[in-house]
């Protein structure tokens, strides 16, 4: 009998995360049954609770839900706990535990790419559920300072005061021009989703800046062709941060680590293929 897994979000079709997760079964020889649930944020805990009453063993949280999935949880670690999100659902008796594995796939992602971090200068476009899975794991990797320019100033100032440190400062949209060129800018909001991409000051970027994008595929395609036409060092898009958060959340679920180099290569190689 397979064992049951979810990824939940809206939209979430698009989702690699079923084929990620087969890719990592195979390899250790686990039977598992993962699919993509698009729920709203309305209909999420009634779905989740019924996901755990018929047996769901584990899942995973993506946009807009990632805030919404910290309610709904009896114990969260203190990736999660920090952040005030959850990505991963560990299922226990009574209900689930929450995890966040984003701050360790993006980490894990940027060291692969052999991207420098102590003492970068980094700018973190928006302040939502992604983003605060990143900012915690940035200042523990030793930068120098993290910006966090959200349209809502409120939510930007949330985050930087949950975290308290001083390191992390909180700017509207509307102050942007006012940073200095960042070494990492990152891009945490979900527009691209929806096929569209704030236009932002060509002085974000610059010949040292790297610009990295949490989304992957066509939701990120806006942000860093932007980023290439403004000049930047390099830009990277977030699959290789997907396929490292999904790894440790496998090794969460069943307690053995999969080889994530080689379901990252195929998936950019089929991602590479024409439609």
């Amino acid at each position: 009998m397979s064992l049951r897994f979810a990824v939940f979000g809206s939209p979430v079709r698009h989702s690699l995360s079923p084929r990620i997760h087969a890719a990592f079964a195979a390899q250790c020889g686990i039977a598992l049954e993962y699919v993509a649930v698009d729920v709203t944020p309305e209909q999420f805990p009634a779905v989740l609770a019924r996901f755990h009453a018929e047996g769901g063993c584990g899942a995973n949280v993506t946009l807009p839900l990632k805030e919404l999935a910290a309610t709904q949880v009896q114990a969260m670690d203190s990736a999660a706990d920090r952040a005030g999100a959850v990505n991963t659902l560990i299922r226990r008796e009574q209900g689930w535990d929450g995890a966040n594995t984003d701050g360790f796939g993006f980490i894990a992602d940027l060291r692969r790419l052999g991207v420098r971090l102590n003492g970068a200068r980094v700018v973190v476009l928006g302040a939502g559920g992604a983003a605060r899975g990143v900012v915690g794991p940035l200042l523990d990797a030793g930068v120098s300072q993290v910006s966090v320019v959200n349209r809502s100033l409120e939510r930007a100032q949330a985050l930087a005061s949950r975290m308290g440190d001083a390191r992390l400062a909180a700017l509207p949209i509307s102050r942007v021009d006012e940073l200095a060129v960042p070494d990492l800018l990152v891009n945490a909001l979900s527009v691209g989703h929806a096929g569209s991409a704030p236009v932002w000051p060509d002085a974000l970027c610059s010949n040292r800046t790297i610009a990295y994008d949490l989304s992957y595929g066509k939701a990120a395609s806006g942000f860093l062709g932007w980023a290439q036409a403004a000049g930047a060092f390099a830009t990277h898009d977030g699959l290789g941060m997907l396929v490292e958060q999904a790894a440790e959340a496998f090794a969460l679920w069943h307690g053995w680590r999969p080889d994530s180099v080689a379901v990252l290569a195929e998936l950019r190689q089929r991602l590479a293929q024409p439609e």
